[in-house]
């Protein structure tokens, strides 16, 4: 039986996280840049502990107006200094709740820019070394951020999405074009089954008004494909 992770994001203000953790089989769970506080954080990572799923942290541009979906142009420096709070506000609550950090995610545009940027991507890199170290970095398959960490020797996730739409080029659609979110839950499952041959895990983001019913028609629909969900194997090798 083929093993695939089923990841959401959780601590971003919803009121679903405890159904949707229920599905899933890793979180990656906001740090307060894009969303969440230190309540939201707690309250997620207590709720990730008790169903005993893989906790991941979600850090994101500081920029809660846009959801942190909004590309920035700040230096290295100044995102080394936003993950350092973010990073560092998350390993000091997992430390209280003895909890592991399995993965380290970018949210939204950051995800897409230190895919894009030696400089973002070497600062994500340097800060998970700081304070999630032998964490693993969840990101798009064959990208500059997977290059880099498998270079640093950091263990890698690679990430497909079952709630958003693939452009000819293999690309996400950008959130500014239409249909570029999935709402429909037969069409995500249909592309996480597609998917899931070629990555470690499969996304369903948490935010979006049909997350739960998407979750749980892609959970169902890979289990009845054949595929166990199961927490991330991260890889040091390239592929």
């Amino acid at each position: 039986m083929q093993r695939i992770d089923l990841n959401v994001d959780l601590g971003e203000g919803g009121d679903a996280d405890a159904r949707l953790i229920a599905l899933a089989s890793s979180v990656n769970i906001a740090c307060g840049g894009h969303a969440g506080d230190a309540s939201t954080l707690r309250s997620a990572m207590e709720l990730a502990a008790g169903r005993g799923v893989a906790v991941g942290a979600h850090p994101g541009w500081e920029d809660p107006e846009h959801f942190g979906r909004r590309p920035l142009d700040l230096s290295a420096a100044e995102l080394a200094a936003a993950l350092d709070r973010q990073l560092g506000r998350f390993a000091e609550m997992a430390a209280t709740l003895e909890i592991v950090i399995s993965h380290v995610k970018p949210h939204g545009a950051l995800y897409h820019q230190a895919d894009a940027e030696h400089g973002y991507a070497a600062a994500l890199l340097d800060a998970m070394e700081r304070h999630a170290p032998g964490a693993a970095v969840t990101v798009p398959p064959r990208g500059l951020l997977q290059e880099m960490a498998g270079a640093r020797g950091v263990a890698v996730i690679r990430e497909g999405f079952a709630d958003r739409r693939y452009g000819s080029d293999g690309r996400l659609v950008p959130r500014s074009e239409p249909d570029a979110v999935l709402t429909d839950p037969h069409q995500a499952v249909s592309q996480a089954i597609e998917l899931a041959p070629r990555v470690d895990t499969l996304c369903v983001h948490g935010d979006g008004a049909a997350a739960l019913r998407i979750l749980t028609a892609v959970r169902e629909g890979l289990l009845a494909s054949g595929w166990s969900i199961r927490p991330p194997q991260p890889a040091l090798t390239l592929r």
